[in-house]
């Protein structure tokens, strides 16, 4: 599947293909599918500082920054395996993309396919996690974006 030109239109395709699926057991198999299907993080990667805190699995999530196109790239992993098709959602919605719309684009699309109900109140609290770790690397890199900008 192509990737979408910038995080809105990612959702809609995520919506998109939520759609498809008629009850909250097909939704989670999917999801179940998406985590399988992610590839594992290495394990030189696996350590204390990428880990995300406030997620009931183990998380951990890698910020790499390209200066020349200056986009943020994320890989993430978790020893559980619905936590993986979360964290696949959220790297087809931010990773490769510049900080500053990642911090501009709230991701809406989880309420809207209705994870909410699916998800355990330590999944979600996990989600909003992973989330807010994400968000809070690209402030940084946008910072440091701007900082650079200013500079020149």
């Amino acid at each position: 599947m192509d990737r979408a030109a910038g995080i809105a239109e990612e959702q809609e395709r995520i919506l998109e293909e939520f759609a498809l699926f008629e009850d909250s057991r097909e939704k989670l198999e999917y999801l179940i599918e998406l985590g399988r299907e992610l590839p594992s993080l290495e394990e030189r990667h696996r350590t204390e500082g990428n880990k995300v805190r406030g997620c009931q699995s183990q998380v951990w999530l890698v910020a790499e920054y390209d200066e020349g196109s200056r986009r943020l790239r994320f890989r993430a992993d978790s020893d559980a395996v619905i936590v993986r098709g979360l964290i696949a959602l959220l790297l087809r919605l931010y990773s490769d993309r510049r900080p500053e719309e990642i911090v501009a684009t709230p991701p809406e699309v989880f309420e809207r396919i209705g994870l909410g109900r699916l998800l355990t109140p330590g999944r979600q609290n996990g989600l909003y996690s992973m989330i807010g770790r994400i968000k809070e690397l690209a402030a940084v890199y946008a910072r440091l974006d701007a900082g650079r900008i200013a500079a020149s």
